[in-house]
């Protein structure tokens, strides 16, 4: 890797999300060797990718090149590559651009899309972790509609202009509001010759409310701006198969659709070494103590959505969302500083900050330690905290202006078909890696 050989303790990180890179900024101007290793070479701001998805935001407006972030600090070095083994016993980590040495390693590589194991929903969904997937959707979409205007039988224009969104967690319900708005100030404008009210959002939760890791109020609040919007809730109903063309449940409903959009979970994203049953729980995730050292392995860490930590008040793990990220990587890297100082460690504790979701314009929910508040007011304070934890001011900007053009034109630029998507082509290769 062409990484230099140094005096300093060297601390590898895998993975450039929100954990990553706020343990990289807190060691970079210590006296350590940090180096980054990540598959991409930008940081992507997960929780807008919905807004690419939906036409809203250009990729490059909630991506950040990793080199920028950190071209200041001294000692530091980010290779772009793909992590595949950890030898522990040996202190060593495989890539797929060479080996490398560490003195200390810290697993950072978040959650990937969990699909409880049906291969088939696997093959023929649509999921939104990357931007590259977010790309993918935008395209389908769009394809779709430009394919049901060629379509005379009415029922496969009426499959293309289905959506099924599977969980109602706030990836869910942001993209089913979104694709709301959509169809009502955009959609009839950019296709007259189409009955856009034939169109349908299905928002499709195996428990009984939307929202389920939020409070009931805002739950309930939440589910009646998607009805005012159009969408169609589904409560208690669990999707079991989808073919490509029918979505069908553990009930009698089912649906005819050309897209259906996976967001019914995650699970943690762990490499060869470290994926053992003693180290792993619930959600492929790998069990840490209160510093954040994977329990009995040494020197190694995890923290962001693969690490599992119990708290008194988190006994089943900390939420796989990005403040409980930025605030473990943050505290590790103090304890990391304090380790190489001849220090104890302090264990960690997280605090909850509370959590939001944006149902389309000028609808959200926010819940914070101790006030709640749903509608306008809960929307603007949702833009303002997604704004400040953008990272550059360039990306701030430009998506701040995106917002306020498409609030006064009721407009969404983006919706472009830069690369079409393939379906079938994509399903086949994903039954050839599976077999």
């Amino acid at each position: 890797m062409n990484i230099p050989l140094t005096s300093h303790p060297r601390v590898v990180i895998i993975g450039g999300g929100f954990a990553g890179l706020s343990l990289a900024k807190k060691l970079a101007r210590q006296e350590l060797q940090v180096v980054l290793l990540d598959r991409h070479n930008y940081h992507t701001f997960q929780p807008l990718l919905y807004q690419v998805s939906t036409g809203g935001l250009e990729p490059d407006s909630i991506a950040y090149p990793i080199r920028k972030v950190l071209k200041d600090f001294p000692n530091f070095f980010f290779r772009l590559a793909n992590v595949e083994t950890i030898e522990p016993e040996a202190k060593t980590i495989l890539t797929d651009i060479g080996s490398l040495k560490y003195d200390h390693l810290v697993i950072a590589t978040g959650s990937k899309t969990n699909f409880f194991g049906n291969a088939s929903i696997k093959a023929n969904s649509m999921v939104m972790k990357t931007i590259p997937q977010s790309l993918n959707l935008r395209s389908l979409i769009l394809q779709n509609f430009e394919q049901a205007l060629l379509k005379s039988d009415l029922n496969e224009r009426n499959a293309l202009m289905n959506f099924v969104i599977v969980g109602a967690g706030p990836t869910g319900v942001e993209l089913a509001g979104a694709l709301a708005e959509i169809k009502k100030g955009i959609l009839p404008k950019d296709y007259p010759d189409l009955d856009i009210r034939q169109m349908q959002i299905n928002l499709v939760q195996a428990s009984d409310r939307v929202l389920p890791a939020m409070s009931e109020v805002s739950s309930r609040k939440a589910e009646i701006f998607l009805e005012r919007l159009g969408v169609d809730v589904w409560k208690d109903v669990r999707v079991t198969n989808y073919d490509g063309e029918t979505v069908t449940t553990e009930t009698d409903l089912c649906f005819k659709t050309a897209t259906l959009i996976w967001t019914a979970g995650v699970e943690g994203a762990t490499i060869k070494g470290v994926d053992s049953k003693e180290l792993l729980v619930k959600g492929n995730r790998i069990r840490v103590d209160r510093f954040n050292q994977v329990e009995g392995l040494e020197n190694i860490y995890a923290i962001g959505d693969i690490a599992w930590m119990e708290e008194e008040k988190f006994p089943h793990g900390h939420p796989m969302m990005a403040q409980p990220a930025i605030q473990q990587g943050k505290h590790l890297g103090e304890n990391l500083i304090r380790l190489t100082n001849g220090k104890k460690m302090k264990p960690f504790s997280y605090h909850d900050k509370g959590s939001m979701a944006t149902v389309g314009r000028n609808k959200a929910v926010v819940d914070l330690p101790r006030f709640r508040f749903q509608g306008v007011f809960a929307w603007f304070v949702w833009m303002f905290v997604h704004l400040f934890f953008l990272i550059g001011f360039r990306n701030r900007v430009v998506v701040f202006i995106n917002w306020v053009y498409n609030y006064i034109r009721f407009d969404r630029e983006a919706r472009l078909i830069i690369r079409p998507y393939k379906k079938k082509e994509v399903a086949e290769a994903a039954e050839v890696k599976n077999v």
